[in-house]
């Protein structure tokens, strides 16, 4: 038998490519032949062509950061067979985070399921502990969390002993029952007849607690700090649910439920501040050399998920180079062909798999293994302790133990001794005076607190390490409607700009720490998607002024240079289509995220732009807002699933309003009503490529033309469509007078 140090526990394999490389190289090329002949027939046209100009520089240089980070794609593959082979003892322990912060918005079933398949996860129990972070301070989570345990100590020898895959119980028993249960046992089927009927009664005691909007308990007892408090002004609340006192091989870990102090006019910094305060109270109370943390509506989905990152961790070269493992979200149930463009799969596919060929994946906020001395501070080259703990002295000696290496669950922890202790590390002011939020921690500062977080880590000099086992690891919930789809991409793109106009720009961290140049380009790509819809918007509006004023920005039919247009649209489809087909995407999923790129970056990533510029310029704040979770459901017309949908808020009136210009001037261009100056060799009419354009971008809006006729959620609210309408008649009014002079 082959000696254990010599069975890799990772292999990391480059991706070669010589099709797609030259295919990013030939764009590239008609993208840069483009520049070239707006630059040499400047001086001929008028400000529409210096405008083109400007929106084509800036998709050449996005191109550019994709060609830098495409080039060289990577794939790991994991061995957790060959560290199982290594005695249980040497693993290490593992402190595993949940967070929700709304009980309506993130309903509590989403987070019992996320906990249940956390607590049944293929590693030792006694080596684990999970911790639920509540920052809406719920009595109905809790009551929910206290139910699950419940549940939990039947569900998890259940799923340990018959070898269960799917350990969240809603996705385990919506599989169909007939391949469910072939060739099993009665002994099986009984047992499995047994989890359904107490899953279901978990369930409807959550549901009608939910319904019915009554109270889950009496406030009293175990409940009564619930009584009477504020959900933005509470004491901190920490409730252990279930030790595992005993560590029996089948067992439960430990689970813990938090509600940290929240008062009026303290900062609370939003999912950062809940995760540093849930770093803070498992270092007291277990102390794991390594913390997952998951968003509540990721459930578990590879049993085995614990031991594929820590193939990665323990590698004998991972110590000094691999901060933290990150695995791809990846979602189930999703709509079919993607209609919203949010399940993400080409990106992990191509960009993501290019990101873990240079320094590593960028944080993505959940699923994610780190290493504890590096949430702290560490870089590779100092083994240190670093100041700005706080006045804990218990925290302290336990952040210095993780410094140190010493951590680890002891053979049994009474975690109700530690309790108390943890009140004060978990109260909103600890953190006054630290280096919390700044140097170590989740980073405060922006609602993309993962990406800002991970950039910190890197720019340290630590990389990270992608992990995508079969069948994937973690599971999430995409939003299935405009207005959830609209919040996601508003507030990424928010968060993302805070960054880019902040201290923690990745240029700076290129120039003044350790992280590497290709990364930097890596970051900026990411960072400047609120920038795009200027010059989106920009490009979309000369085609729809072309045709009223009668002027073109695109070569005219009989010039040469319209066959670099030609090609360079014709050449980015293909090349964009075979990648979604090599992906294992249809056709219409390629097509559906291309025009939900246009809906997105012109609408959510507008409102993204504009709320990072109103606190850029002291005017506002910005709001981290929640995305609506939603489990899957057969509920509905079959025929208006993936049917996009509105509501009142005003991140719709943009996209309407392009829709109703460019509709308005293919009229004007099929019906010859334009505007017609005399000609100064700048004007020579509008052409097909003018047309073309608003004809495109039509397609590109096609939902919201069918909204303007839909009802319901499905239809456009009349006060969106008025607004809409006004500004449309205004862009038309202006660059009508424009072209009269």
């Amino acid at each position: 038998m082959a000696s254990l140090i010599s069975l890799p526990l990772y292999e990391k394999t480059p991706l070669k490519n010589t099709v797609q490389r030259t295919l990013d190289i030939i764009i590239f090329f008609l993208l840069l032949s483009l520049l070239t002949y707006r630059l040499l027939h400047l001086k001929n046209h008028g400000p529409t062509w210096l405008l083109a100009f400007l929106c084509e520089s800036w998709f050449t240089f996005v191109w550019s950061l994709v060609l830098n980070i495409k080039w060289n794609r990577v794939i790991f593959k994991t061995y957790p067979d060959h560290l199982l082979q290594r005695e249980t003892d040497e693993l290490p322990s593992v402190d595993m985070f949940v967070t929700t912060a709304d009980p309506v918005l993130e309903p509590p079933i989403i987070t019992v399921n996320t906990v249940l398949s956390l607590l049944a996860v293929d590693y030792p129990a006694h080596k684990l502990a999970c911790y639920v972070s509540d920052d809406g301070c719920s009595p109905l989570t809790y009551y929910s969390l206290v139910e699950a345990s419940k549940f939990a100590k039947l569900w998890v020898p259940f799923c340990k002993k018959y070898d269960i895959q799917v350990r969240a119980p809603f996705r385990y028993f919506s599989n169909d029952p007939v391949t469910t249960l072939s060739d099993s046992t009665k002994e099986f089927q009984h047992e499995r007849k047994r989890m359904k009927n107490e899953y279901e009664q978990l369930s409807n005691k959550i549901e009608v607690a939910v319904k019915n909007s009554v109270r889950p308990c009496d406030f009293t007892g175990d409940f009564a700090e619930f009584s009477n408090l504020e959900r933005k002004n509470h004491p901190t609340i920490i409730k252990v649910l279930w030790e595992n006192k005993e560590c029996p091989p089948d067992g439960l870990p430990h689970l813990v439920y938090m509600s940290r102090e929240k008062k009026h006019k303290h900062p609370h910094h939003y999912k950062a501040g809940a995760m540093n305060a849930l770093t803070r109270v498992s270092a007291l109370m277990t102390n794991a050399p390594y913390m997952l943390n998951v968003d509540c509506d990721m459930f578990v989905n590879n049993p085995k998920v614990v031991l594929h990152a820590m193939c990665v961790l323990l590698d004998s070269k991972s110590e000094s180079e691999i901060a933290y493992v990150q695995f791809p979200q990846r979602f189930y149930d999703g709509l079919k062909d993607d209609p919203y463009g949010n399940q993400l799969v080409v990106l992990f596919e191509y960009i993501g798999r290019g990101i873990d060929g240079i320094q590593g994946p960028i944080y993505g906020g959940t699923g994610c293994f780190h290493r504890r001395k590096i949430i702290y501070g560490l870089s590779p080259d100092n083994v240190d302790s670093i100041d700005g703990f706080g006045n804990s002295k218990e925290f302290i000696k336990s952040a210095v133990d993780a410094l140190k290496g010493k951590t680890g669950h002891e053979p049994y922890i009474n975690l109700q001794t530690k309790v108390e202790a943890t009140y004060e590390i978990a109260g909103c002011g600890y953190e006054y005076g630290t280096s919390w939020g700044t140097k170590m921690g989740w980073i405060y500062g922006s609602t993309s607190e993962d990406v800002n977080t991970g950039q910190m880590i890197q720019k340290n000099g630590w990389k990270s390490a992608p992990c995508t086992p079969d069948p994937p690891a973690f599971l999430g919930c995409a939003p299935s409607g405009g207005p959830a789809t609209m919040t996601q991409q508003k507030r990424w793109a928010t968060g993302l700009l805070e960054m880019l106009f902040s201290k923690s720009c990745p240029i700076f961290a290129s120039f003044s720490a350790k992280l590497q140049w290709r990364q930097c380009l890596t970051y900026l790509w990411f960072l400047t998607w609120g920038l795009r819809p200027i010059f989106e918007l920009c490009y979309a509006a000369l085609s729809a002024y072309c045709i009223i004023a009668d002027s073109h920005f695109l070569p005219k039919v009989q010039e040469p240079a319209l066959y670099i247009a030609v090609s360079l649209f014709v050449t980015y489809n293909i090349y964009t289509l075979s990648e979604y087909l090599r992906a294992g995407q249809s056709v219409r999923a390629w097509w559906n995220n291309q025009r939900m790129a246009r809906v997105t970056t012109m609408t959510a990533w507008l409102f993204g732009f504009l709320s990072a510029l109103l606190k850029l310029l002291g005017l506002s704040e910005t709001v981290f807002e929640v995305t609506q979770k939603e489990q899957a459901s057969n509920d509905g017309d079959d025929n208006d699933v993936g049917r996009f949908t509105f509501n009142e808020s005003p991140i719709f009136v943009p996209g309407t309003t392009i829709l109703l210009v460019h509709l308005s001037t293919l009229v004007m261009s099929l019906l010859k009503l334009q505007h017609t100056p005399a000609y100064d060799g700048r004007h020579a009419g509008s052409g097909l490529g003018e047309a073309f354009c608003s004809g495109w971008l039509v397609l590109c809006f096609w939902p919201f033309l069918k909204g303007l006729f839909g009802k319901g959620k499905y239809g456009i609210p009349k006060a969106t469509i008025y607004k809409s309408a006004t500004l449309a008649f205004l862009f038309m009014y202006w660059c009508r007078r424009i072209a009269m002079g």
